[in-house]
């Protein structure tokens, strides 16, 4: 908000103007109205009361927008007071979920790593019978073809 020079009644008085019309006078007469602003130098005591009222009732006003603004800051403060207790806790409840996620994904990890050990290990001994098997089935390919050379040269002689 820019603090420059006030628009509206507020501007009119602080220049010195009255914002609300003067009544006629004693010695006026009634249907003329009085040139603005008024040149004398004291106000008719009716409306030095009236001036004085208004000052008070403006004074009122400004001291009780003074204590909603002071009402409205504090209950500002105290709710970020709350929030950020709110935000802490908060912080601290979501440091605590992600550390037992934490040790959740490494238990379930850990128990996954020993299935696939154990998978790992069958599978280790499986290719091993297959590499005997395979061991074996050359060893018989090979008395086949020893055999089969046999019988060729025999059929031959």
């Amino acid at each position: 908000m820019s603090r420059e020079e006030p628009e509206g009644p507020e501007a009119e008085a602080a220049a010195g103007q009255s914002p609300f019309p003067a009544e006629p006078g004693e010695d006026e007469p009634p249907g003329e109205e009085p040139a603005r602003p008024c040149a004398g130098p004291a106000l008719a005591p009716r409306s030095s009361a009236f001036f004085a009222s208004l000052d008070a009732a403006v004074a009122g006003l400004q001291r009780r927008v003074q204590g909603a603004l002071g009402r409205i800051n504090r209950g500002r403060e105290e709710a970020h007071t709350e929030l950020s207790g709110v935000r802490d806790g908060l912080l601290l409840k979501v440091s605590e979920l992600a550390e037992q996620l934490e040790e959740r994904l490494f238990r379930r990890y850990g128990f996954h790593n020993g299935m696939i050990q154990e998978r790992l290990q069958a599978l280790g001994e499986v290719l091993q019978r297959v590499e005997e098997a395979q061991a074996e089935l050359r060893g018989v390919c090979c008395t086949v073809e020893a055999a089969y050379q046999d019988l060729c040269l025999q059929h031959e002689a």
